[in-house]
């Protein structure tokens, strides 16, 4: 199958922990590859932030890069991109009239929005019907509800996204409550299909090297520095842990550059006057941005992996701190309520609580036997629910009923 992958802003080959790379990043990549080694020939298209960069770059066997010319071969941050869709969804539909592919799936609202203008371009062009599906990775309504004023996304997005979201063929929603926020926004349950984010279980596992620590606990979180991650909420919980006798510390990985250049983030400064404010300047650590071959060796070292965003339409993190058979404390919002399960891989609590955060933490670093069991149960379930390779099954198994749907319609002329 010929599947044609748009990226926007989140190319597979960035560098993961800024503020506009992270988790769709990782996602894109993977499924991409897993897609590739499945036989299938894949295109993401992402737009080009570097003058430098090839026409096409070769990622993975059966899939290439292709780094579209929309606005400055230069970084533009996400929520200033809507004004080049129009650019780039111009490219797509000559190169997909050119050379049409199967199938196109979306990551993100604009992505779709570019994807489903060159397609309808394409379906005109070529006759019959280019199918599209579409995956957000956040949902505007969601993140307004969350962060309010504080939501830097471009006004036009309240109605242009609800408008991807119905135009649509599928949308492949990764959790079961954004598959909620979906029928909200008027999309019917026949056109939306769950599938998750996957880790991989090769990479991310119990057994190799772990950095070395002493004999504190050790609390972990992973994430990028922004305020919406509820790293400031782990911090806290760390105070209050502190103060009620647990010998604890908490590090921090995350962020554009490695520890000596976090200064330039604003989130930094904020999170710098929370551990100053705790009393924690000798308990917490800020890593800086970790390389993907060593963050299973971070996970490996910690007695407790801390994901506690106030909202997250799935997160990665809590999958790697599995497989690598670690114990999770999740905020019980998003995805994260799909992932981890409550007194089984870890324990749910509620966003924006440090209190309850401190209390659930105190209990389970009191407890190595419920930890280890915890740890082996989230491995278990990473290794038989989310590898890439059933992630991608999945969802080629979607693309495969659109495909052959469009391949109809292009015999009869009907969508």
């Amino acid at each position: 199958m010929r599947i044609a992958l748009v990226s926007e802003h989140a190319s597979p080959l960035a560098t993961l922990g800024g503020v506009d790379a992270g988790g769709q990043n990782v996602h894109v990549a993977a499924l991409a590859t897993a897609l590739g080694a499945q036989g299938h020939d894949v295109v993401v298209y992402t737009r080009r932030d570097d003058p430098d960069l090839p026409e096409q770059v070769p990622f993975a066997p059966g899939v290439v890069v292709v780094p579209v010319t929309a606005g400055p071969a230069a970084h533009v941050p996400k929520d200033e991109l809507l004004p080049l869709m129009g650019e780039f969804a111009d490219t797509l539909a000559a190169t997909w009239t050119a050379e049409r592919p199967d199938v196109v799936h979306g990551h993100f609202w604009m992505s779709g929005l570019a994807a489903l203008d060159a397609a309808e371009r394409v379906d005109l062009e070529l006759g019959g019907h280019l199918p599209v599906l579409q995956t957000f990775h956040a949902l505007g309504v969601v993140k307004r509800r969350q962060q309010g004023a504080r939501d830097t996304s471009p006004a036009e997005r309240s109605f242009l996204e609800p408008g991807v979201a119905r135009r649509a063929d599928v949308v492949v929603a990764t959790c079961s409550d954004e598959a909620f926020e979906l029928k909200a926004l008027g999309v019917p349950s026949s056109r939306i299909s769950v599938v998750p984010c996957g880790v991989d279980t090769a990479h991310f596992t119990p057994n190799g090297p772990a950095v070395p620590r002493g004999e504190r606990y050790r609390l972990l979180t992973v994430s990028r520095l922004v305020p919406r991650k509820g790293v400031g909420n782990a911090i806290e919980a760390l105070g209050l842990l502190v103060r009620a006798g647990v010998d604890a510390e908490l590090v921090i990985v995350g962020g554009a550059g490695d520890a000596g250049h976090l200064e330039a983030e604003p989130e930094t400064e904020r999170l710098r006057r929370v551990i100053e404010a705790e009393g924690l300047q000798d308990r917490v650590v800020l890593a800086g941005a970790i390389g993907h071959d060593d963050l299973p060796a971070w996970y490996r070292s910690a007695d407790v992996v801390i994901c506690a965003p106030w909202y997250e339409p799935f997160g990665i993190v809590p999958l790697e701190a599995m497989a690598c058979g670690r114990p999770v404390v999740a905020t019980r919002v998003g995805g994260l309520i799909d992932t981890v399960v409550d007194d089984g891989t870890g324990m749910h609590v509620p966003p924006r609580d440090p209190e309850t955060l401190a209390e659930v933490l105190a209990d389970l670093l009191q407890d190595p036997e419920r930890r280890q069991r915890y740890g082996d149960a989230g491995r278990r379930r990473a290794t038989t629910r989310y590898t890439w390779r059933r992630i991608a099954t999945e969802t080629a198994r979607v693309y495969g009923r659109l495909a052959a749907r469009s391949t109809a319609a292009l015999r009869t002329g009907e969508r």
